[in-house]
């Protein structure tokens, strides 16, 4: 019988993942951790969750590649890192002012040892080979951002070459494998 995989949910607010291990900086949240996600390392121990949800935080904070290290360091080897973030056409990315990044669907390439831009711009030894990323994985907003979902997801680069700026999507899901030698 397999265990229950260990989960942490980053950045939880008061929607925490059943389950999950909650961490947030405000103590006015569902986290079973209060801990201030700008400040590392991360009050847990190397390779403790197998699954590591971070659902619209990593906009918020300052330096996002000592986050995705702090991740990794956190995560066992092949576990799953799903980040959700702003699309960074999407008004909603630009409408809030705690925002301090924005991502396109190549963002999280520089992690990925099989991307030229891994191989490129080595900025972190943190490795985590993308799955697949998703546009407006869970925002239906009508038949015409339907239509549009469909194709930026079947074509994302033309997509976003082509049409992203006529009709930009909401945000982007990337499912992430932690990669540890």
């Amino acid at each position: 019988m397999d265990a229950k995989p260990a989960v942490l949910d980053v950045g939880c607010g008061n929607r925490k993942r059943p389950d999950a291990v909650g961490i947030d900086s405000n103590p006015r949240t569902a986290a079973d951790v209060v801990h201030d996600l700008n400040c590392f390392p991360y009050p847990f121990e190397d390779a403790t969750f197998d699954e590591i949800y971070a659902d619209n935080v990593i906009e918020h904070l300052a330096e996002p590649v000592r986050v995705m290290e702090e991740l990794h360091r956190i995560s066992r080897p092949g576990a799953l890192v799903k980040v959700i973030v702003p699309y960074f056409r999407s008004k909603w990315a630009f409408i809030d002012p705690t925002h301090r990044h924005y991502f396109t669907m190549d963002s999280f390439t520089y992690f990925d040892p099989d991307h030229m831009n891994s191989r490129l711009y080595n900025y972190s030894m943190a490795r985590f080979r993308t799955e697949r990323v998703v546009f407006n994985e869970t925002i239906e907003r009508g038949l015409l951002t339907a239509c549009v979902k469909r194709l930026a997801n079947r074509w994302p680069g033309h997509y976003e070459a082509y049409l992203s700026h006529l009709y930009p999507l909401d945000d982007l899901s990337f499912y992430l494998r932690t990669i540890k030698r």
